[in-house]
């Protein structure tokens, strides 16, 4: 697990050397998001969000018809994400565009899941963020999940394997 987060922070820092401040602290709650699910520590991914949030799945069932599965609270995912588990969870992200307007921004990144080293699917997240003058939150997740035609970057599926 320590190999993977060391490899998660530089896969992150590299991504933020070129990156403005501002830019910089928009995606440091998205980091400790995944610090925490790698870590099994709800409580970190809890302080990446602010109190009232969305969230959303967009994935196709076995038929190939689209579904979007919607949640009003992160009260699932903590408990998901608390569950004890044998395998650390790993989200690696690349291609990160960052858009900033005030004290609102959005985040689009390309993502792999892992558990372990076994992948579970790839896709995009999509954040939005606020900054409520205490530092950005995330107000907003949304993401595609498949299993099929990953494009994932070499540098990232030679760690898991």
């Amino acid at each position: 697990m320590k190999h993977i987060i060391i490899f998660l922070s530089i896969i992150c820092a590299g991504s933020l050397q070129a990156q403005t401040t501002t830019e910089q602290a928009v995606m440091e709650p998205i980091v400790r998001l995944f610090t925490g699910m790698n870590k099994g520590d709800s409580a970190l991914v809890r302080s990446a969000f602010a109190n009232e949030i969305t969230m959303a799945t967009v994935t196709k069932d076995k038929a190939g018809n689209v579904v979007v599965r919607r949640e009003n609270s992160i009260a699932g995912f903590l408990k998901a994400i608390a569950t004890p588990r044998p395998e650390p969870l790993s989200e690696p992200i690349w291609n990160t565009k960052i858009e900033v307007d005030g004290n609102f921004a959005q985040v689009w990144t390309d993502y792999a899941f892992y558990i372990g080293k076994k992948f579970s699917h790839c896709g995009v997240d999509a954040f939005q963020l606020v900054n409520n003058g205490s530092g950005w939150k995330i107000i907003h997740l949304a993401d595609t999940r498949r299993t099929t035609d990953c494009k994932i970057p070499p540098a990232v599926a030679d760690q898991f394997k």
